[in-house]
């Protein structure tokens, strides 16, 4: 019926468009959170209304992630995970935070549970 209606059928899994989708979305993560860093506890009005645009766009994608038929738990812990790691990034790479090898390691270990949940999603 939904093809009726002129609607597409939802996407089957592992559909390499909801993976791209999901991948944008979980990038937009530490562009929110940098912006809001730089809002100084949304005080800097046009940081802040960044926040707010690339927050929305973050969680629009993850949407449309899930209506693609990505499974609910993986989507969220690969967009969460995508996110920790950008945000750590920029962290270190803009504000000076510590990059000492045993923080880096545990940077790893969330990139290899990202992988392992895509690889494990059916």
């Amino acid at each position: 019926m939904a093809e009726e209606a002129g609607e597409r059928p939802p996407l089957p899994e592992g559909n390499g468009r909801a993976w791209a989708t999901l991948v944008v979305a979980g990038l937009l993560e530490p562009v929110w959170v940098t912006t809001m860093k730089l809002s100084d506890g949304f005080t800097d009005i046009e940081w802040a209304a960044a926040t707010f645009v690339f927050l929305f766009f973050s969680m629009y994608l993850l949407g449309k992630a899930l209506k693609m038929n990505i499974p609910m738990g993986t989507a969220y812990a690969v967009w969460v995970g995508i996110g920790a790691i950008g945000a750590l990034v920029v962290g270190i790479l803009l504000f000076n935070e510590p990059s000492d090898l045993l923080r880096l390691f545990f940077v790893l270990l969330i990139v290899a549970g990202i992988v392992g949940v895509q690889v494990t999603s059916k």
